[in-house]
């Protein structure tokens, strides 16, 4: 879902970062195991947001775009399951 806001005359959009896909034999959720960034601290495309553990991997959701982090959604050692959201970001559109 993106979110369309007005900030000082730029367009800006929000994004949410979602717990992607985990392959068939990783189950449908995962872990928090914790936050690389903070709400408020800009990241880059591809900078690692978060490192999530199942129990056959660990792995880092990258950010899909260059922003700001508006609002963490899970905190650490949450169970979150796939498709769900795990943090905002607000983008230039």
């Amino acid at each position: 879902m993106v979110t369309r806001l007005r900030e000082r005359e730029t367009l800006m959009a929000e994004v949410e970062v979602k717990l992607p896909e985990l392959g068939e034999d990783a189950g449908d959720e995962a872990r928090v195991s914790f936050w690389y960034v903070a709400e408020g601290e800009e990241v880059e495309e591809g900078d690692d947001l978060v490192q999530m553990l199942t129990d056959k991997a660990t792995f880092d959701v990258p950010s899909p775009a260059r922003g700001k982090v508006v609002k963490l959604l899970a905190e650490e050692d949450q169970q979150v399951k796939v498709g769900q959201v795990l943090c905002r970001l607000q983008v230039e559109d």
